[in-house]
Formats: C-alpha cells, sequence, structure tokens
C-alpha cells in the first residue's frame, strides 16, 4: 500500500483502483453477505460443502494446501500489513468472486474482535478411502456418531498432530463444515483426509488392508497403554452419549480403556482419543517401547 494513505476512505479508493473490474462491492443486504451469515451460523442447507475461513494465517494455509477458493471478502480499513495485501493479490487472481466491503460490514460477518480484514469462502476437499496412503505402518482414527462439532475438530486436529494418516466418520451427525469443527480443528481438516463412508465398506477396507482395530470402551479391561500397536492401526471412537455402534463389536477388534483414578469414570472424547492416539503414534515411530 502506498505510503500516505491513512483513512478509511483513502483506503478503500486505494484498493477499488487496484483491482478495478475484478472486485464488487458488497453492502449489507448484498447475497454473498448472507451466504456468509449463514455459513457461519450454520442455518442453511450448504450441498457445496463451502465454510469460511478468516485471517491471514488461515487464507495462507488455505493458500498452501490448494483448497478451491469460492470467495474472497476484505475490508480496506482492517488491513495495515504488507502480508494482507500481499495475499488479497494472490486470492483476487485464483477466486471465483472477490468483494470489498465496509468496516461495518465486515464486523457483522467476521467472529474475531479485531479482524484484520480478510476473509474467504473455501470448498472442503473431497476425500475417498483410496486417498488414504497406505505404508508399512498406518494410524487412522475412525469417528462413529460423533455429534459435537468441536469435539471432531479437536480430534482431526490431534489426528494431524500425531501424525496419522487420516480420519473416517461413520454415521455422521455434525456437518464437516460446521464452524465449530473448522475452528477447533485448526486448519487440519484440509491437511489431511477426512472420508466420510459407511461402516460396511470401512470395515472391508480395514480388513483388506490387515488394519488392526481398537475400540476405545470405558469397560474395556486391556488399558491403553498395554497394546502393541505396530503395523496398520485403527482407532474407533463413538458418540459421546451412545458410545460405539454395536456393529462394531462384531468386528475383528481389541477393546481398550483409559484407567480412571478419580471420581469420574470417562474423559471427554476428544481428550481420550488424543491421548490413545498419541500413545500409538509414539509406538509407530519408535519413540516408546512398551
Amino acid at each position: 500500500m502506498e505510503q500516505g494513505i491513512k483513512n478509511a476512505e483513502e483506503k478503500m479508493d486505494y484498493f477499488a483502483n487496484k483491482y478495478k473490474g475484478k472486485i464488487e462491492f458488497a453492502g449489507m443486504q448484498h447475497p454473498k453477505i448472507k451466504q456468509i451469515k449463514g455459513i457461519i451460523d450454520n442455518s442453511k442447507p450448504n450441498p457445496k460443502k463451502l465454510f469460511v475461513v478468516e485471517g491471514i494465517w488461515a487464507l495462507d494455509k488455505a493458500k498452501k494446501y490448494n483448497l478451491e477458493i469460492d470467495s474472497i471478502l476484505f475490508c480496506p480499513e482492517c488491513i495495515f500489513t504488507p502480508e494482507a495485501e500481499k495475499i488479497i493479490d494472490e486470492f483476487v487472481k485464483v477466486a471465483g468472486n472477490s468483494y470489498i466491503v465496509s468496516k461495518k460490514v465486515f464486523l457483522k460477518v467476521s467472529e474475531r474482535e479485531n479482524p484484520d480484514g480478510l476473509m474467504a469462502i473455501c470448498k472442503l476437499p473431497h476425500f475417498e478411502l483410496k486417498d488414504i496412503k497406505l505404508k508399512e505402518k498406518n494410524l487412522v482414527v475412525i469417528l462413529d456418531g460423533l455429534e459435537i462439532p468441536g469435539n471432531i475438530g479437536t480430534i482431526i486436529r490431534s489426528v494431524d498432530g500425531a501424525g496419522g494418516d487420516g480420519v473416517i466418520l461413520c454415521n455422521r451427525k455434525a456437518r464437516l463444515t460446521h464452524p465449530k469443527l473448522i475452528k477447533s480443528s485448526q486448519g487440519s481438516n484440509f491437511t489431511i483426509p477426512i472420508v466420510e463412508t459407511e461402516m460396511a465398506e470401512v470395515t472391508d477396507w480395514l480388513y483388506k488392508n490387515n488394519f488392526k482395530i481398537y475400540l476405545t470402551d470405558t469397560r474395556a479391561q486391556k488399558e491403553y497403554y498395554e497394546c502393541n500397536f505396530d503395523g496398520r492401526v485403527a482407532i474407533v471412537a463413538g458418540s459421546e452419549r451412545y458410545g460405539i455402534s454395536r456393529e462394531w463389536y462384531d468386528t475383528n477388534c481389541e477393546l481398550i480403556s483409559i484407567p480412571m483414578y478419580g471420581d469420574c469414570d470417562s474423559l471427554n472424547v476428544a481428550i481420550a482419543t488424543t491421548i490413545v492416539l498419541y500413545e500409538a503414534g509414539l509406538e509407530l515411530r519408535g519413540k516408546i517401547n512398551r
């Protein structure tokens, strides 16, 4: 941005001239603003599986992983850094649509107290089981009927952090584009394969590829650290209310639990899954030897 440009009107004019013919002004009643609100509120059908990312870090990560960009929205009054302007330059070239808005409009859709003026609508990547890269040692997590978006997002982030190879959802109860899922995953939802499919297809894939199946169950006699995680490992976590579906217990599986030493009888599903994940991940990498 040119030096000497300080007030909101000058910033608006600068960006309007810079991207003349490439951007559209969007007011409070513009369909794009209403669409963004609908996505953020999770209040409208979302057949295209669009989700909103906000801020320099999030947009930079979306670009890094080549997400399909439906739209970019930016507010000149909130932009102060060369990094932000560089991202606008890059996104205007690839986005299906580009919009410039006032601070009042941006604050209407932003979830931040002090936004940096950047927002994009992206399309959630589509993955299938074949997209999970098979290796000598694999680690995947299967989420069966989980209902709370924040838990799903946290587990996705943990799988990424533990070096896992993918997340498989059966009997899905929450949208993969839910804002709380997107926020809690911290971008991991588009860095590793997230596959939605039926249990029969998953079990066939697991058997065919010689995965060992572990069900996390508070009633299990065997504790997670007593396992010998080796080869290809699949950890199954169930619904917060109902647990793992009965059908999973008919598979060739092993039940494992986390010991409870206080008054509570279980942990939050995201915390419990993360504990088991890291145990398995460390063993598979030879970092610990039980």
